[in-house]
C-alpha cells in the first residue's frame, strides 16, 4: 500500500464517526473528533526545501490533531511533480495547494477548497537592486528562474500576462523552490526570477534587501486548504473551524505566519473559478519527465 493511502476509507469506518464536544484553547467551541481506524493524509505544496517545510507545517498539523482529536498525517513529497502527482490521483485527503490546480482536478477529484489567507495572491518577477532591467519588456527571450513550471503566482500567471499583455516571452529554469529563485537571481545565474509576495517576505532581510520587483501581477485568492470529498463533511468542517480558530489566537497566529496564512478565513471553490478566463491552461505543464 502506498505511504499517501496508509489508512481505511471503507464505509464501515467512516460510519463509526462521532462527535465529542470540547473546547479549544481560545475559548471558541470546536468539535473533538475520533474517527476510528481512520488516518488523514495532509499534503502540502514543496513551496520550500523540505525540512524548512516540515518545520512550518509539523507544528500546525500537530496542533490541527490535538484540537478536532483527528489522526492527521502530514505527507511532505520531495518535489512539486511528485505532488502534482499525487494531487491528481486524488492521494490526498487534505492538502494544500496551488489554487489553479485545484480547478485543474475539479472534475476528477474534486477537492473542497475550506479556508484560504485573506490576502490575496500577487505573483512577481524579481531582478538584483543594481540590474540594468527597467521594464519587462527586456526580458524577452532571457531565462526567468521559477520554483515550478506550475506554479501559479510565480510562473503560469507571469509567463500568461508577459505574452498576453506585453508581447514578452522567456525561457523557463525550473530551480524546485521559491527560496532557489530568488538565491538564483541574487547570485547572477539568472538575470530574473518568477515568485510571489509572500514568499518573498519570508526571505532573509540580506536577501531581500538585495532584490527588486520589477513586475506585480494581478491579485488572486491565496492557496487554499482543501478537502477531498471523500472526506466526511464534520471532518471537513471541524478542520475548518479549527484552522479558523488557530488563526484567533496571537500563539495560534504565529504558526500560520510562515506558511504563510496569518488571516485564515472561510473560502470555496467560487472564489477560484474567474482564474479559468486567464489563459492559464496553455501554460500548464504535463510532461514531468
Amino acid at each position: 500500500m502506498s505511504p499517501l493511502h496508509d489508512h481505511s476509507h471503507r464505509p464501515g469506518r467512516r460510519r463509526c464517526l462521532h462527535v465529542l464536544a470540547a473546547l479549544a484553547a481560545t475559548g471558541l467551541a470546536v468539535p473533538q473528533l475520533a474517527v476510528a481506524g481512520t488516518t488523514y493524509t495532509f499534503g502540502v505544496v514543496p513551496q520550500f526545501e523540505q525540512r524548512k517545510l516540515f518545520a512550518i507545517w509539523k507544528p500546525l498539523i500537530d496542533e490541527l490533531a490535538r484540537r478536532t482529536g483527528l489522526d492527521l498525517k502530514l505527507v511532505v513529497t520531495l518535489s512539486v511533480p511528485e505532488f502534482e502527482a499525487a494531487v491528481e490521483a486524488g492521494s490526498f485527503d487534505f492538502v494544500y495547494a496551488n489554487p489553479y490546480h485545484i480547478l485543474k482536478v475539479r472534475d476528477s477529484q474534486g477537492y473542497i477548497p475550506l479556508v484560504r489567507d485573506e490576502e490575496a495572491l500577487r505573483g512577481i518577477i524579481v531582478v538584483r537592486q543594481d540590474s540594468p532591467l527597467k521594464s519587462v519588456r527586456e526580458l524577452d527571450g532571457k531565462i526567468l528562474a521559477v520554483p515550478s513550471p506550475n506554479a501559479v503566482g510565480a510562473s503560469l500567471l507571469v509567463r500568461a500576462e508577459l505574452e498576453r499583455l506585453h508581447g514578452v516571452r522567456v525561457q523557463m529554469l525550473n530551480v524546485k523552490t521559491h527560496s532557489s529563485v530568488y538565491l538564483h537571481v541574487l547570485n547572477g545565474l539568472t538575470e530574473a526570477g518568477g515568485g510571489v509576495q509572500k514568499t518573498l517576505a519570508e526571505q532573509a532581510p540580506a536577501i531581500q534587501s538585495q532584490l527588486r520587483v520589477l513586475y506585480t501581477t494581478r491579485d488572486m485568492p491565496s492557496h487554499p486548504v482543501a478537502a477531498h470529498p471523500r472526506v466526511p463533511p464534520t471532518v471537513r468542517d471541524a478542520v475548518r473551524q479549527a484552522l479558523l480558530a488557530i488563526g484567533a489566537s496571537p500563539t495560534g497566529k504565529a504558526l500560520l505566519d510562515d506558511i504563510p496564512m496569518p488571516r485564515p478565513v472561510t473560502t470555496s471553490l467560487d472564489d477560484y473559478l474567474p482564474m479559468r478566463q486567464w489563459g492559464l491552461e496553455k501554460y500548464w505543464i504535463t510532461d514531468r519527465k
